[in-house]
C-alpha cells in the first residue's frame, strides 16, 4: 500500500496507488505464473511475511485478487478477479520492456501464445483500427472525468 495518496485526477496515479508499491507487481507475477498460496509466493520472492501479508490484503481489498478457500480451513489461495486479470497486458508489457532493455543475457522467460504455440510479446494497438501504436502518434483529450483545469488545458499531449 502506498504511504500516501498521489491526490491527482489521473488514472496512472490511481493505478499506482493500487499496484505501484515495490513488491506488488512481483506478487501479481507469481499469481499469473500459477503460484496461488501464500507460502509459494513468499518462497519464490523471498519477501518478508509481513510485507506479503500487507500486499495481499491490499490486493484483496482493492478487488484485484480474491481469497479462495482450500481443503484446509485455515489456508487460502489467491486468484485473480476479473479486475486483476485485466492487469495481464500491463505485466506483459513490463516484461517485454525488461527483456528488451534490462536483460543483457536475453529474456529469462519467454511468452508462448497457447493458441498457436509461438513466442509472443506485448504490442500496443489501436482499439479502433488495430494499427500498432507509436508514442508520437498518441495525444490526450479531456474525458468525462476531467476536472475544470484539465478541460481548460485541453489535456495537451
Amino acid at each position: 500500500m502506498p504511504y500516501r495518496s498521489f491526490d491527482q485526477n489521473c488514472s496512472i496515479a490511481r493505478t499506482l496507488e493500487v499496484v505501484g508499491e515495490r513488491w506488488t507487481i512481483l506478487v501479481l507475477r507469481e499469481v499469473s505464473l500459477g503460484f496461488h498460496r501464500f507460502e509459494e509466493i513468499q518462497r519464490h520472492l523471498g519477501i518478508a511475511t509481513n510485507v506479503l501479508t500487507d500486499r495481499l490484503t491490499t490486493l484483496v481489498e482493492r478487488d484485484v485478487l480474491k481469497k479462495v478457500p482450500t481443503e484446509r480451513p485455515d489456508r487460502f489461495e489467491y486468484r485473480f478477479t476479473r479486475k486483476g486479470a485485466s492487469l495481464s497486458p500491463v505485466i506483459t508489457a513490463m516484461m517485454h520492456w525488461g527483456d528488451e532493455w534490462e536483460a543483457p543475457d536475453g529474456p529469462p522467460r519467454l511468452l508462448i501464445h497457447t493458441a498457436c504455440g509461438h513466442e509472443t510479446h506485448a504490442v500496443a494497438t489501436c482499439a479502433h483500427c488495430g494499427e500498432q501504436l507509436e508514442p508520437n502518434e498518441i495525444r490526450t483529450a479531456p474525458g468525462p472525468g476531467a476536472d475544470v483545469e484539465q478541460v481548460a488545458l485541453g489535456m495537451r499531449p
